[in-house]
């Protein structure tokens, strides 16, 4: 027996230019593939066929109730399943929710005219013929209600009650996700902007679920009112990078905010649009009956992300090592959500002392009788470690010109200071001093 399953989404103010049908109804429709390939857009609901999926979802019972309990973000407005397709859209709009529970007959005779759009558009005919019901349509001559009624009514009512073979257009997912949504009014607030960005992402997450797909990236372009300031330009668009494919609308949601606040509006915002084009395959992962696995924290990946998109992807970073003996290139600063680390890039044990930490700009010493002072005259225990090179290498290194070295360095104690790292030019010339490069911890 056939199993259908009827989902009727509310009516939203948000009216996505680019979706038949409208953007719930088809976000619906493209997460409601993950669990069937029989899905159509029917009217203002969207129907799934389930009969061929309840084995591999544990039966028809179980297969029902996940798929109710999942949709409860959609807020859909009414449900239903029954033996029809046809049949179920009419028992959601009548308030009927259990296609099975009786003779589908007898459920559908009930239900007003209204919950069957083809007969209710011949409502005015079939209320001076005293029908009030589905079944009372039914009831009269075929012959002759044929003749004062569209052809379309009779199909409808034979497709609804399982005597005519339905016939639908099954929803296909396009290769890529661009969906546009041309807002209610125009708007200058993050809020207000973020409301619709967020059913785009509902969209987005019901698509990447029917592909059992995850995304790395995403682009919200905005395009600004007609009448904004020139300066203002057409629009803006930010681009939203993670770590690993997901298709989490919250934390995608709250990315995608964060970077809103720091980016601002310059004119008000007519209409959004989203785009995924690279989605990557995304298994689930397996649960655990751990209770400490319940109270796992934040995934470290995730809460840089955050801070990054808050603070500003300059303001988190990792440092990277690199084989090589100059201090200044030994480590770059890559930010936090960029870095990338290398697995072939290795760095050897250094053969000279390597102070705790250097300086941001080696420091000029003061000198006393040719030694060099800080925190007291400087007792040189090891050196000269001569360090020459770097000819090749003329670039600068967060806001420092690194090149061509040719520096003695020497493990030095202060009375003060403790340890220290000094060098001077092997060459010396006139007013060259001693600089203090780090500091042993």
């Amino acid at each position: 027996m056939a199993h259908w399953l009827a989902l009727i989404p509310k009516s939203s103010s948000l009216v996505s230019t680019d979706a038949p049908g409208g953007s719930q109804q088809q976000a619906i429709g493209w997460w409601a593939l993950q669990f069937t390939p029989r899905v159509t857009l029917c009217e203002d609901a969207v129907l799934l066929e389930l009969a061929a999926s309840e084995r591999l979802f544990g039966g028809k019972a179980a297969l029902r109730k996940r798929i109710l309990k999942e949709a409860e973000p959609f807020d859909c407005a009414a449900r239903a399943w029954a033996p029809t397709g046809m049949g179920a859209l009419a028992l959601a709009r009548g308030g009927v929710r259990n296609g099975f529970a009786g003779p589908l007959q007898d459920l559908l005779d009930a239900l007003p005219l209204r919950t069957m759009s083809r007969v209710a558009a011949e409502r005015p005919l079939l209320a001076r013929l005293g029908c009030r019901t589905l079944g009372e349509v039914r009831r009269l001559p075929r012959a002759g209600l044929s003749r004062r009624c569209a052809p379309e009514v009779l199909k409808a009512l034979d497709q609804a009650y399982g005597e005519e073979t339905e016939c639908h257009l099954w929803l296909e997912l396009p290769e890529r996700f661009d969906a546009r949504l041309e807002l209610p009014g125009r708007t200058e607030s993050v809020a207000a902007l973020m409301q619709g960005a967020r059913h785009l992402l509902t969209q987005m997450a019901g698509w990447l679920a029917a592909r059992h797909a995850g995304i790395r990236h995403f682009t919200l372009h905005w395009h600004h009112d007609g009448q904004r300031a020139r300066a203002a330009g057409p629009g803006g668009e930010l681009t939203i990078h993670t770590a690993e494919a997901t298709r989490d609308v919250e934390y995608l949601g709250r990315l995608l905010h964060e970077r809103l606040n720091r980016t601002g509006l310059k004119a008000p915002v007519s209409d959004l649009v989203l785009c995924a084009p690279e989605p990557e395959s995304l298994t689930a992962g397996n649960a655990s009956l751990l209770l400490e696995a319940s109270l796992q924290r934040e995934p470290l990946h995730r809460l840089l992300e955050r801070l990054s998109a808050r603070l500003g992807p300059e303001h988190v970073r990792r440092p990277q090592l690199v084989a090589d003996h100059r201090l200044e290139a030994m480590q770059i600063w890559h930010p936090a959500t960029a870095f990338q680390p290398s697995t072939t890039a290795t760095t050897g044990v250094p053969v000279l002392p390597q102070p705790s930490w250097i300086l941001p700009e080696p420091l000029p010493l003061a000198v006393h009788q040719e030694k060099p002072v800080y925190g007291g005259v400087l007792e040189l225990l090891t050196g000269p470690h001569r360090m020459e090179g770097g000819w090749w290498d003329q670039r600068e290194l967060d806001g420092r010109v690194i090149g061509d070295l040719t520096r003695d360095y020497y493990v030095a104690l202060s009375p003060q200071a403790g340890l220290l790292w000094i060098y001077r030019h092997r060459v010396v010339r006139q007013g060259d001093n001693w600089f203090l490069h780090g500091v042993f911890a």
